[in-house]
């Protein structure tokens, strides 16, 4: 006679396969880096992902940028999966893309000035968490298989990454635009093994160029709706 699986069992194998499968980030997972999470609004970008973000259409009156070293917010603490070298070589790889996509449509300068944007980025997680079921592993025998190789580690494991970015005036430290991203990178083969900046290199670049379509965007918007240009001032410190 064939073993049956419980109910109770199946249930906990789904909750927890499934877990942290989603990609949307709630409000209680931001960080507090940012100065206002209020206005933020979630936007569907062309590619199927999901953005929190807001931005004055008046960003575009700004031709020169400031981008300040990313950091992590709160401080990620190394481990064997998530190496301290690591972690400084995705915060690298994070401003030079930023710096190459922004400087196509801005001038990247290395002081900030009138008529100077200041964009802080902060990464504040970097994790990687057991994949989600298939629609075929719902199957009593491979929903049993799936728990197992859960159990013992050998289960395939999605990797994440949070970023929250404020950028702000040069002058009076006004806010100009947030944004929040949350996106998923390389899979690796099981929970042993450690991620590197290779996993995360297609994420930051798809970061970067969003941000410069965001300023772009908000370019043609001002022209639409004719916003009248506003006088650069000298910044006083």
């Amino acid at each position: 006679m064939p073993r049956r699986i419980s109910l109770p069992l199946l249930v906990t194998l789904c909750l927890s396969l499934t877990a942290c499968a989603g990609k949307t980030l709630s409000p209680g997972e931001y960080s507090g880096f940012l100065q206002d999470y209020s206005q933020l609004t979630e936007k569907k970008l062309p590619d199927g992902q999901r953005v929190l973000s807001w931005v004055n259409p008046q960003i575009t009156h700004y031709t020169r940028v400031y981008i300040e070293p990313s950091q992590f917010y709160l401080p990620l603490l190394p481990s064997e999966r998530r190496s301290e070298a690591m972690l400084t070589e995705v915060s690298h790889y994070y401003d030079a893309a930023l710096k190459q996509e922004l400087g196509k449509v801005m001038t990247v300068v290395a002081t900030p000035g009138p008529g100077t944007l200041i964009v802080r980025p902060a990464i504040t997680s970097v994790s990687a968490t057991t994949q989600g079921l298939r629609f075929y592993e719902w199957l009593p025998v491979t929903l049993l298989a799936a728990g197992v190789s859960t159990a013992i580690g050998i289960r395939d494991q999605d990797t994440q990454i949070t970023t929250e970015v404020a950028v702000v005036d040069a002058c009076n430290q006004a806010v100009v635009a947030q944004v929040i991203r949350k996106s998923a990178g390389l899979t690796l083969k099981n929970d042993k093994q450690a991620m590197t900046v290779d996993d995360f290199k297609p994420v930051l670049d798809d970061w970067a160029l969003a941000m410069r379509q965001a300023y772009v965007s908000a370019g043609n918007q001002a022209h639409a709706h004719n916003f009248a240009s506003s006088p650069v001032t000298p910044c006083v410190y």
